[in-house]
């Protein structure tokens, strides 16, 4: 049988006994073979050691050893997250072949639900603004995003059902939208972080790539901790309330994209959705500001030592966002924490009884320009507010790009959001890469 487009139904097939873990991999790994030469998603991927690893999962069925929710499941997962049978590398030279001596808790969170890691989707370098070698599987000579570029051309690819991906400040809405996949920013914190290479505590974020909303909160579900996401959300039983933010006062939203928010919004109006649109609240205006001082301070702390020792292995851009952040002091920084605080304050009113706010992903589709991932800037309120948030695949651009919806919702309110994208999902149907 062919393999099944979702992680969903893959995890049924094998349950039913319709598909082996190593048949499924086996298909994945065609489709690297046939797909991924100009593309370039992965850092490492070692065809025997998944095969390997998926029928490892088959002998564990059939000895009936295996109950998992992620049973035969192998997953992208994003170079900066610590993995013991694989090198993980930071997209840096720096950290050339080393190999960890433990898995991050989010890798043995789904080795204990019987999936494998299939292989390690490249990352900008520390996470930051520094391309690596992934281009856009839409058009090679565009960006695919950043920093989880590997990440979101691998699903969009097919190469896997779900990558394991982070976000500081863009790094999984942006990649998403720019590649026509579900990116899935989980409430800060809800999503364990420890064993990833962390640049800013405060704003880093583990969530999921995928090509379906259910996907995204099935392994969310799976790697949450205790009471973190609910397995199985349910299913919105009216059309919701959304509000909509035509854009963010501190950048400008092309036309396309302009449209594409419009469109998407006059869908779900005609599915039955109230949709009203909000005023930006002046609390919220010097985001951007708060965002960036707390992210450089906290970069230069958490890279400091290392930038002293291996500036000259280091890009220029990485540098100067390090030098940035040495140059601001504690009081700037607290005032910043302070600031983000009263902004978080201000959610519950913004959002009211709303389920979730319609706004831009990315100010327009993937640039032409593979020394850089794109402007994150439709993303740093959400980041910042450490808010829930996912991007729907949506449209075309007149170049045949993709172009998407995000969804956000006050921290905490996950689940909920979750059902709202799901509901919108189905009313905005995208046709993928074949």
């Amino acid at each position: 049988m062919a393999a099944p487009e979702r992680l969903v139904d893959a995890v049924r097939a094998l349950r039913e006994g319709s598909l082996t873990s190593e048949a499924l991999t086996r298909g994945m790994l065609a489709r690297v073979a046939a797909t991924d030469a100009n593309v370039q998603a992965w850092a490492h991927l070692d065809q025997e050691h998944a095969l390997r690893a998926a029928r490892a999962c088959d002998a564990r069925w059939a000895a009936g050893q295996v109950d998992g929710a992620l049973a035969g499941i192998g997953l992208g997962v994003k170079d900066i997250i610590a993995t013991a049978d694989l090198p993980t590398e930071l997209g840096s030279v720096i950290y050339a072949d080393a190999q960890p001596s433990a898995d991050a808790e989010c890798v043995a969170r789904l080795r204990h639900a019987g999936g494998f890691v299939f292989g390690k989707t490249v990352t900008t370098e520390f996470a930051f603004m520094q391309p690596g070698k992934t281009r856009n599987p839409w058009n090679a000579a565009h960006t695919p995003g950043g920093s989880s570029s590997g990440s979101a051309a691998a699903v969009a690819l097919r190469h896997c059902a779900a990558a394991l991906a982070t976000q500081t400040n863009g790094s999984i809405v942006r990649p998403a939208a720019y590649c026509g996949v579900t990116g899935f920013k989980p409430t800060h914190g809800r999503l364990p972080y420890a064993g990833i290479a962390t640049f800013s505590p405060t704003l880093d974020t583990l969530g999921v790539i995928a090509r379906a909303v259910l996907d995204c909160e099935y392994v969310a579900s799976v790697l949450a901790a205790p009471a973190g996401i609910a397995r199985a959300v349910a299913e919105l039983a009216t059309a919701p309330r959304l509000g909509v933010f035509a854009g963010f006062p501190w950048v400008a939203i092309d036309v396309e994209q302009q449209r594409t928010l419009a469109y998407a919004a006059e869908m779900l109006r005609r599915a039955g959705a109230r949709i009203d649109d909000i005023v930006f609240p002046k609390a919220w205006h010097d985001a951007p500001r708060v965002h960036r001082c707390i992210m450089l301070y906290e970069g230069a702390r958490e890279l400091g030592s290392l930038q002293d020792r291996e500036r000259a292995r280091m890009s220029a851009k990485l540098n100067a966002a390090l030098d940035e952040g040495r140059a601001i002091d504690d009081a700037d920084y607290a005032d910043a924490m302070r600031r983000r605080g009263e902004m978080i304050d201000a959610t519950r009113e913004v959002f009211a009884d709303r389920a979730a706010i319609l706004s831009p992903p990315v100010p327009a589709a993937a640039p032409e320009d593979l020394t850089q991932t794109g402007d994150p800037s439709c993303c740093t309120l959400w980041t910042l507010l450490g808010a829930p948030a996912i991007v729907l695949p949506v449209a075309l651009s007149a170049n045949d790009m993709p172009m998407g919806a995000q969804l956000s919702a006050p921290p905490a309110n996950d689940e909920a959001l979750l059902a709202a994208a799901r509901w919108c999902e189905a009313r905005l149907p995208f046709a993928g890469l074949g």
